[in-house]
């Protein structure tokens, strides 16, 4: 029983945690741009995972209420899942689009750190026997064996230093809000 509890919370904590870590690059940029690092940062495995989740409610239900335990076996997975796992978490990919955007936009699209980020977090973080990031797809790409999300000991430290983070940003975001009330005072005298 509590295997499948560990990895209830594995399948929860990677993407929130993805999405959060996301959210902290822009949490002073105000609302709009925490919400969409959030969201980008969520995203490659929203993109790779989602449809399978949406098409397939029975088994996430499951999972949930702890009735069905662990990842879902590559058997039920449908070929798409596999290839979009691929394109979504290469840095090869990622850097493609980053340019393609650049160009287009005229200048860099900082929000597209937050996918790259995802990336590089995803690295040291899965195994090779269940989706090894393959950071460098299409080309070979040398797999990292990697300390699992759901290990107690992962999962407290990773909210440990989002809690940091969070709280920073917010005492930071703070002062500086009193600091600009104070000049304005002092401009007005």
């Amino acid at each position: 029983m509590r295997a499948a509890r560990r990895t209830k919370v594995d399948l929860r904590m990677d993407v929130v945690a993805h999405g959060l870590w996301g959210g902290a690059l822009f949490y002073s940029q105000g609302r709009k741009k925490f919400l969409a690092g959030f969201v980008v940062g969520m995203a490659p495995d929203l993109l790779s995972f989602g449809a399978f989740h949406v098409t397939r409610p029975g088994w996430i239900v499951g999972r949930l209420a702890g009735e069905i335990s662990g990842p879902p076996p590559f058997a039920l997975l449908p070929a798409y899942v596999f290839y979009a796992y691929n394109v979504t978490h290469s840095l090869f990919v990622w850097a493609l689009a980053f340019f393609l955007l650049w160009w287009f936009m005229k200048g860099p699209p900082w929000l597209m750190f937050v996918w790259a980020l995802h990336i590089l977090s995803d690295i040291p973080t899965h195994g090779r026997s269940y989706f090894p990031t393959p950071f460098l797809w299409p080309f070979l790409t040398p797999f990292v064996d990697g300390v699992s999300w759901a290990t107690p000991e992962f999962l407290a430290g990773n909210y440990l230093c989002l809690v940091l983070v969070y709280g920073g940003l917010f005492f930071y975001q703070r002062r500086r809000s009193v600091l600009l009330k104070v000049k304005e005072g002092k401009n007005q005298v």
